[in-house]
């Protein structure tokens, strides 16, 4: 998810401690948790699928476990704190998950299929301290998203969801795999019925090489670089008719991953965000072979920052794009502390913080909103 998806949760902190956070540090930081590798939906692209999975293969947190991470995780700077699957819904305590990182000062996030929210599910998030959810929708009719999704009557359910999480006060946006099921076309009138007013796109992936399964190798995502080109200049045309939150200048630099050009952005996955598994091993990203460390070793002195561009997973790249001020100016404010004027100027000054701040600038309905 991008990080315009994440300033929701802004809301629990105070703008002032934000920004000294920003000139310290860079900003937050983000974590993904896998809290369980089990779904109960069989979508066609994805390897958590409840047909495609294993019984064996399926494991949870504790809610213990799940409290100490949070826990440990926020003694090192991270922030937002992103409760995922499978599908984390599935999970018996994460209502006392999400209340436990609300408690010591985290902005939980939930990312769901919503095929398990009901009115009463949602005031219990919602009384927990959760500040934003992600929905996932599949396609532009009702039929064939919960054909892939194998849930019946889930579009009303997601429907109804949305008008509850936003009277209270939750926002809520669509996250909308970019694959074959999608037209793009039909999709803003789609997003609208089902009471969404913002989308988010993941792009397509048929290989991870850590522990997470959102992928799987399906004629659904297996694109040639030319048509995953094509669907980017799609979307951005798109951005006309309904907010979407990946940033342009984002979406440009996947553009020239596709061609083999050099990129402007590298990620800042295992410097800004971060991926916990369900067996408690923190990865810099979804698409890294080895974990960092387990949690319970976590210190922030295994952070890694090399500036990466090996994939394009549109969590990390578009977060990394929006949170590049924010390291810059921190790496600025470092320098000048040591007395080199000169390579504080050259963090402070540059082009691509004028293309990060457009991308902050360009998601400011998202601000609006809090």
């Amino acid at each position: 998810m991008s990080q315009s998806d994440l300033v929701s949760g802004v809301n629990k902190r105070s703008l002032w401690q934000l920004a000294l956070e920003g000139l310290q540090n860079g900003g937050p930081s983000t974590c993904q948790f896998a809290i369980t590798s089990a779904c109960n939906a069989s979508c066609g692209f994805c390897s958590f699928a409840v047909d495609k999975m294993p019984m064996e293969l399926r494991h949870s947190v504790t809610l213990e476990e799940a409290k100490q991470a949070a826990s440990i995780l926020h003694r090192n700077g991270v922030y937002f704190l992103i409760f995922v699957g499978g599908e984390p819904m599935m999970h018996p305590h994460l209502n006392e998950m999400i209340a436990h990182a609300a408690s010591i000062g985290m902005a939980p996030m939930l990312v769901t299929n919503g095929s398990l929210l009901t009115p009463e599910k949602i005031n219990q998030l919602a009384d927990a301290g959760l500040t934003s959810v992600i929905i996932s929708i599949d396609a532009a009719e009702v039929q064939e998203h919960e054909q892939n999704r194998g849930l019946r009557g889930v579009c009303q359910r997601i429907k109804e969801a949305n008008t509850e999480f936003r009277r209270r006060k939750i926002g809520t946006t669509a996250s909308v795999t970019m694959s074959r099921l999608v037209d793009y076309e039909k999709l803003p009138d789609f997003l609208k019925s089902l009471n969404f007013d913002t989308v988010t796109f993941s792009y397509p992936l048929t290989t991870l090489s850590s522990s997470y399964l959102g992928y799987a190798q399906s004629n659904l995502v297996d694109y040639t670089p030319e048509e995953l080109n094509q669907h980017f200049e799609t979307i951005k045309t798109l951005k006309r008719d309904f907010p979407v939150v990946n940033p342009t200048v984002s979406i440009e630099d996947m553009q020239r991953h596709l061609k083999g050009e050099p990129e402007e952005f590298g990620c800042l996955g295992g410097w800004k965000l971060f991926y916990l598994d369900w067996h408690l091993n923190l990865y810099r990203c979804h698409n890294w072979d080895k974990p960092m460390c387990h949690i319970t070793e976590f210190d922030g002195s295994q952070r890694v920052r090399d500036g990466c561009t090996a994939c394009m997973i549109d969590c990390y790249r578009d977060s990394s794009v929006m949170q590049h001020i924010g390291v810059a100016v921190s790496d600025g404010v470092q320098a000048a502390a040591k007395g080199d004027l000169k390579q504080a100027w050259k963090h402070w000054f540059n082009r691509k913080n004028l293309r990060s701040l457009q991308s902050v600038w360009e998601q400011g309905q998202w601000l609006l909103r809090l």
